[in-house]
């Protein structure tokens, strides 16, 4: 599994990477905002990591809005601390920014970082489709495009749904596509802030997911359990079905992803 960082105080942050530690994670991925705008509290926790556990630093560096010198500016100070993958955005333009900069795609930055050298890329893929894509085509030739520049694995945005990860498969290896295709989960905890998540980023809620949250009204421990129970179950498929790894968002939460992890006995 991996786990995902936010902009909470660096005390939260040592509070769920040490709840999680014992789950054996392969690396720890840290957030990046648009146009650098967490830029420094996405390095601090990225040196805390590295510097305090046991445990991979994998940041992620958005390219929007970003020149060409900034970003090799970072990939020399990520190199120089010997940190070995990245996971390479495109990032959304902040409101008021009409420019993206230097780098237009995603492809741009991952065809930028791998002429660079010296790291594993990753990047995000939509079981789904992007909220913004023109076509379910264009937005899995964009896909394409991004492994073509280099990417060595993707992970998906989070998803409610198994079957859109297995189509999302079929789809780039029917176009010669061979990366791994890593799991995005995302725990359920409370149903009202996943609705909104969802909204922004086009994640489906299934009628029957949405219709059996809003049943337990304010219950929020009744939508946790049936959460951890959803996610358990659609993550046991998947990895029956060949899914290589999860990737967990924790939201710097621990609880949910480890309920998760011992149903799977893994």
């Amino acid at each position: 599994p991996s786990l995902v960082g936010s902009e909470m105080c660096i005390r939260d942050r040592r509070e769920t990477i040490a709840a999680l530690l014992p789950l054996g994670p392969e690396y720890a991925s840290v957030t990046f905002g648009a146009g650098g705008s967490t830029r420094e509290r996405t390095f601090a926790t990225v040196d805390m990591i590295r510097k305090d556990y046991d445990l991979e630093a994998v940041p992620h560096l958005s390219c929007i809005g970003s020149t060409e010198s900034g970003i090799r500016e970072i990939l020399e100070d990520y190199r120089a601390q010997g940190i070995q993958r990245i996971v390479a955005l495109r990032g959304d333009l902040p409101e008021g920014m009409s420019n993206p900069g230097h780098f237009e795609y995603a492809a741009d930055l991952v065809g930028f970082i791998r002429q660079f050298g010296g790291f594993k890329i990753y990047v995000a893929g939509y079981p789904e489709v992007h909220p913004k894509a023109v076509s379910a085509e264009e937005d899995l030739q964009h896909l394409v495009e991004k492994v073509q520049s280099g990417a060595d694995a993707v992970i998906t945005q989070y998803f409610y749904n198994p079957d859109a990860y297995l189509q999302l498969r079929d789809d780039l290896q029917r176009r010669g596509v061979e990366v791994p295709i890593v799991v995005g989960v995302m725990p359920i905890t409370n149903f009202e802030q996943i609705s909104r998540f969802s909204a922004m980023c086009g994640a489906e809620l299934p009628q029957y997911l949405r219709r059996r949250m809003e049943a337990y009204g304010e219950d929020l421990q009744s939508q946790y359990q049936f959460g951890i129970e959803l996610l358990s179950r659609q993550c046991e498929t998947l990895l029956s079905q060949g899914a290589p790894s999860l990737h967990f968002y924790t939201l710097n939460q621990s609880e949910a992803t480890t309920a998760i992890w011992q149903n799977l006995g893994l």
